[in-house]
């Protein structure tokens, strides 16, 4: 056997710049045809929700007039109420996760229009959307209209956020359902309902915020942003 070293590669061809931007752009169908079914999913798991939350109250409603609220129809409602928060959490779990993933998505796409940019410079200064891929080229992707991107009526406004809203509602009518139950005075079964819908509201807003937060301390950008002060790309002549 010899102990010659093998004879070192000759590099391969240059690859056009056109079958670059071939590629490139197949990638980027391909993540804006992933984006959208994942938004599309979860838009759907909201609305069948959605729609039980809306079956399950107008069924204790009929529950409660067909049986004039006996005996039995506590333990209905609450059987009825925590069936429907195991869903409501199943899908906040859900959409967290799809947020985290649109994250992910939008990453990706601003990589590709860094390599957009390598091939042709002069396109920088019409597009919107940010080229960078740390945290201030994720939010001007998805506010570009300047100011702050990620202010609060945006936060507030996210599906996020409205799911945690509706399950938070639904632990407190749950909390304050059982207690009832118990024989405990109303004054403290709405106080534990409060506590209950506000503590399970602050959680999982900071659960999703750790982990927004998170990924930006693990996460090391390929395209960071320049300085703020740094002047803008100029369109050209």
């Amino acid at each position: 056997m010899s102990d010659e070293e093998p004879a070192p590669t000759a590099p391969g061809p240059e690859v056009p710049p056109s079958v670059r931007a071939q590629l490139l752009a197949t990638e980027h169908w391909s993540l804006l045809a992933s984006r959208s079914t994942t938004q599309g999913e979860v838009l759907t798991r909201i609305s069948m929700f959605l729609c039980l939350v809306s079956a399950g109250l107008v069924s204790l409603a009929l529950a409660g007039q067909a049986t004039d609220f006996d005996e039995g129809f506590p333990g209905f409602a609450l059987t009825v109420l925590s069936i429907i928060l195991l869903v409501g959490v199943l899908t906040q779990v859900r959409v967290t996760n799809v947020s985290m993933e649109d994250l992910a998505y939008v990453l990706a796409m601003n990589r590709l229009r860094a390599a957009y940019v390598d091939l042709d410079p002069g396109v920088a200064a019409y597009l919107m959307a940010s080229r960078f891929d740390d945290m201030r080229g994720a939010q001007t992707t998805y506010y570009f209209l300047g100011g702050r991107p990620r202010n609060l009526s945006q936060i507030l406004g996210s599906s996020m956020v409205f799911i945690i809203a509706v399950n938070a509602t639904l632990l407190g009518l749950l909390l304050a359902g059982s207690t009832l139950g118990l024989g405990l005075p109303l004054v403290i079964s709405v106080a534990a309902s409060v506590v209950g819908s506000l503590c399970f509201l602050v959680g999982s807003v900071a659960v999703g915020g750790s982990r927004y937060l998170g990924l930006w301390r693990r996460y090391t950008p390929l395209f960071p942003s320049p300085p703020a002060d740094a002047p803008a790309a100029a369109p050209p002549e």
